[in-house]
Parts: C-alpha cells; sequence; structure tokens
C-alpha cells in the first residue's frame, strides 16, 4: 500500500448527501461550539440562502471537518468587494484535531477557491478575539489582520485576510 503524506491525506470537496449521516455524528467541544455553526445548522442555512457553498474537509478519504464558502450579497457586513469570498462555520471533528488537518486544508483553500471561484481575489474570515487557537491557526496557515474588526453575535471578532495569487 502506498504511503501518503499528512499533505496528501487531506483534501477539500463540495459536500454532497453522502455526507449527511457523518455530520448528524459530528462532534466539537462545547468551548469550540460557541465559536462556530455546527455543520448540519451550516447546511440548513446553505439551502436557504444561495451564495453558500458548503465544502468537507477529508482526511484519509473520510470527513474530518467543515466550512461553507460564501458569497454574494450576504457577506456585506464583512466587505464591500465582490470578488472577496468568506469562510465561515469553519470547523474539525473533536476526532481529528491535533493532527495538523486544520493547517493543511486552510493551505489548500487558496487553490481550491481558485480553482472553484476563478474570479475571487481574497478570502476573508471574521474570527472571535477570545478564539485565540483558532487565530494562531489561521495566521499560520497565511491570514493577516488588516485591523478590521465586526461585531459578532458573541462578541468583536477579528477580519483576517487571505489574498490569492
Amino acid at each position: 500500500m502506498e504511503q501518503r503524506t499528512a499533505a496528501e491525506a487531506v483534501a477539500l470537496e463540495f459536500y454532497n448527501d453522502r455526507h449527511r449521516a457523518y455530520f448528524e455524528r459530528y462532534l466539537l467541544p462545547e468551548e469550540q461550539q460557541k465559536f462556530t455553526a455546527m455543520p448540519l445548522e451550516a447546511l440548513k442555512a446553505c439551502e436557504e440562502e444561495s451564495g453558500r457553498h458548503p465544502v468537507v474537509i477529508m482526511y484519509n478519504g473520510e470527513p474530518a471537518g467543515f466550512f461553507v464558502l460564501h458569497e454574494g450579497e450576504g457577506i456585506a457586513k464583512f466587505t464591500e468587494n465582490k470578488e472577496d469570498i468568506l469562510l465561515r462555520a469553519y470547523s474539525i471533528n473533536s476526532s481529528y484535531q491535533g493532527l495538523g488537518i486544520a493547517t493543511l486544508s486552510l493551505r489548500q483553500l487558496g487553490g481550491f477557491v481558485k480553482q472553484n471561484f476563478p474570479d475571487k481575489t481574497e478570502i476573508i474570515l471574521a474570527v472571535n478575539h477570545a478564539n485565540v487557537a483558532a487565530q494562531h491557526v489561521y495566521r499560520k496557515s497565511g491570514f493577516v489582520d488588516r485591523g478590521r474588526r465586526i461585531m459578532g453575535r458573541i462578541g468583536e471578532q477579528y477580519a483576517f485576510h487571505l489574498e490569492l495569487d
């Protein structure tokens, strides 16, 4: 059997119904749940609002995480630039945390966005001031804080940016 590197073990793919049963059993520590939407909650929002694209983070062929790429009018709170896309509802299932999957998936994100949304020039996200662990992972993956602040449902958030080449 061929050995895969950690980076090769992580892949991004658009959500489809075959993933649903997995997300019905998805777990996050309680302290992380206050900062992000659970996948089923985010999927419901995707069904209700166009421009939201659910993505599954795969690890060795199994779903390990989830996020939504959001474009269009619904991201006006975060940016006025129509060439931006918003990363939201990002999480890694608790049983896969600590394996480097978050960093590897975020490093693949730029290429995934360029391939599937070629008109986009930047990825933005909002991260709560109190979510220091997530801030660290986002910074390590190339996101930068340009000083913009946004009020979220549980307080002020940093707006982080990742320019696409």
